[in-house]
């Protein structure tokens, strides 16, 4: 793994909303390491490099809007002269619950537009994603349809962020134990996640 990238949309007004659970990973990876994320115009992103020669991981968040992040990373790929197997796509999970988590080699989009993007600018599914749960804004179907707009560019409440800070602990463990183990045994530790808090 030498990319890493999460999925969100640019600007204040989206800052710290669920969509975008994947620039929070990335933030605060970059801020535990010390670096600055800077514009890349190049990128469509903005970059932040954290670690020394063969830990070295740089960090990417597309600045393109959700549903056209395929075109950064692919021009991350390009311009790094790296593989799609090479990099970790971390976003956000309506399927899954706060707290939870889903390391995947490969996949569909998943009803994801960011996934969909990506898998269309790369041409394959073929690229390793972390899920972080968000959780649904309801459980029927035609309900949860006419909430999802207002759930995922909604902020987390006060109540959650106790399990939210959880959940980004655990993801930067995990970033560290991909790079140190591998997908497989990192997967084993992140897909089994339990917070303290998801049982209160």
């Amino acid at each position: 793994m030498q990319l890493l990238v999460g999925l969100g949309n640019p600007g204040s007004k989206y800052a710290a909303t669920r969509h975008n659970v994947g620039f929070m990973a990335l933030e605060r990876l970059a801020a535990a390491g010390g670096t600055a994320f800077r514009q890349q115009p190049k990128l469509h992103g903005l970059l932040a490099e954290v670690g020394q020669g063969a830990t070295r991981l740089r960090l990417l968040m597309p600045q393109t809007y959700m549903n056209d992040s395929g075109r950064s990373i692919r021009a991350a790929l390009d311009w790094f002269g790296l593989e799609p197997s090479q990099l970790l796509v971390v976003v956000d999970d309506m399927d899954l619950p706060l707290g939870k988590l889903r390391l995947r080699a490969s996949g569909s989009a998943g009803g994801h537009n960011g996934l969909r993007s990506t898998i269309s600018h790369l041409g394959t599914q073929g690229f390793p994603r972390l899920r972080i749960g968000i959780g649904a804004p309801a459980q029927n179907p035609a309900e949860r349809r006419a909430r999802t707009v207002g759930h995922v560019l909604g902020r987390f409440s006060a109540a959650e962020q106790p399990l939210l800070a959880a959940v980004l602990a655990e993801v930067e463990a995990g970033i560290g134990l991909i790079q140190r183990l591998g997908l497989e045994r990192a997967g084993n530790r992140l897909n089994s996640f339990q917070p303290e808090d998801a049982a209160t």
